[in-house]
C-alpha cells in the first residue's frame, strides 16, 4: 500500500512539473494560432504562388517564439468548438471566396465577438466553458491578398480595416513607418525602400491605427489621382491595427513575393502582429 501511495504521489508530482514547465518555456497549449490559406480557384481568379513560403516562413516563428502552429485550407475549420483552441487567426493570402457556408461565418464573427453571440440558458457558463477563462474577443491577423477575401461582406471589410480595390504593377517605393514603436514595426527605422504590389483599398473605416504607410510620391501610378487622390495627402496606409467588434484586428499588405518571407523586415513585422493580435503586446 505504502509503495501504491508513492506511485500515485510521484505521478501527480511528474504532471504538475510538466504543466509547470510548460509555462516557463512559453508552450502552454493556449499560444495556438490558425494559419488559414484558402483561396476560391476558377477561371480568372487569383492565388498567389507565395502561400508554402509564408506558411513556412510563420511556423518559423512559431518554432523560435514557441506558439503552436496549426494551417489549414479547409473551411470545416471555423467551427466554435475548434476555432476555441486559437489565440489568434492568421488569414495567409486567402483570397476572393474563403467560406463554405453561412454558419462558417458566423462562427468566424463569434469568434471574432469572443464567443458572445452564442445564444443558452447558460450562455455565460458555456462561453467560459469553451475559453476555460472569461470570454474576450479573438484576435486576427491577415497577410497581403486577404484584403480581396469576401468582397460581398461588408462586416468582413471593416473587421479587416478596407476591401481591395486595384494595385499598380510591382515596383519599388518608400514605406514611411508611422509608429516606431509598435511591435510589428520597431525594427524598421523610420522609412525603408520595398518592391511589392502597392494595394489601395476602399470602404476604410475610421480609427485604424495606421502603422506604416506608401510614399504615393515614389509611386508610378497613372491612376492614383483619381483614388486615392488627396485622401491621405501623400501617402496611402499599407499596415495598421484596430479593434473591431470585441477583437483584435491587425493587417498588412505586404508581402507579394515568395522570397518576402526569408526577409527579416517582413517575418519581424508579421511576428508584432500575431504576438499584438494574440494580447500579448500593446
Amino acid at each position: 500500500m505504502q509503495t501504491l501511495f508513492h506511485i500515485k504521489t510521484l505521478v501527480v508530482y511528474l504532471t504538475l512539473l510538466t504543466c509547470l514547465t510548460g509555462v516557463v518555456l512559453g508552450v502552454a497549449p493556449e499560444r495556438r494560432v490558425l494559419v488559414y490559406t484558402k483561396n476560391q480557384v476558377g477561371k480568372g481568379l487569383y492565388v498567389h504562388d507565395n502561400v508554402p513560403a509564408s506558411v513556412a516562413a510563420i511556423k518559423k516563428l512559431g518554432e523560435e517564439n514557441h506558439f503552436a502552429v496549426d494551417v489549414s485550407d479547409d473551411p470545416e475549420v471555423f467551427t466554435d468548438q475548434n476555432l476555441k483552441r486559437y489565440k489568434a487567426l492568421v488569414f495567409d493570402n486567402t483570397n476572393n471566396e474563403i467560406f463554405g457556408n453561412e454558419e462558417q461565418k458566423a462562427a468566424f464573427q463569434r469568434y471574432i465577438r469572443g464567443f458572445k453571440g452564442i445564444e443558452s440558458p447558460k450562455g455565460a457558463e458555456q462561453r467560459a466553458a469553451l475559453w476555460g477563462h472569461a470570454p474576450s474577443g479573438g484576435g486576427f491577423v491577415g497577410i497581403h491578398s486577404v484584403c480581396g477575401s469576401m468582397r460581398q461582406w461588408p462586416w468582413f471589410w471593416e473587421m479587416l480595416g478596407g476591401r481591395f480595390l486595384r494595385h499598380p504593377k510591382l515596383q519599388t517605393f518608400t514605406i514611411r513607418v508611422k509608429d516606431p514603436k509598435d511591435p510589428s514595426t520597431a525594427h524598421l527605422g523610420e522609412s525603408f525602400q520595398w518592391t511589392d504590389e502597392f494595394y489601395f483599398l476602399d470602404h476604410m473605416p475610421t480609427g485604424l491605427h495606421v502603422l506604416l504607410a506608401g510614399d504615393l510620391t515614389t509611386l508610378t501610378d497613372p491612376a492614383k489621382d483619381k483614388y486615392p487622390g488627396k485622401l491621405f495627402g501623400d501617402e496611402f496606409p499599407l499596415a495598421w491595427r484596430h479593434q473591431f467588434d470585441g477583437g483584435r484586428e491587425w493587417y498588412t499588405a505586404l508581402g507579394h513575393k515568395p522570397e518576402h518571407y526569408s526577409d527579416p523586415k517582413l517575418t519581424q513585422h508579421i511576428l508584432g502582429g500575431i504576438l499584438w493580435a494574440m494580447g500579448e503586446k500593446n
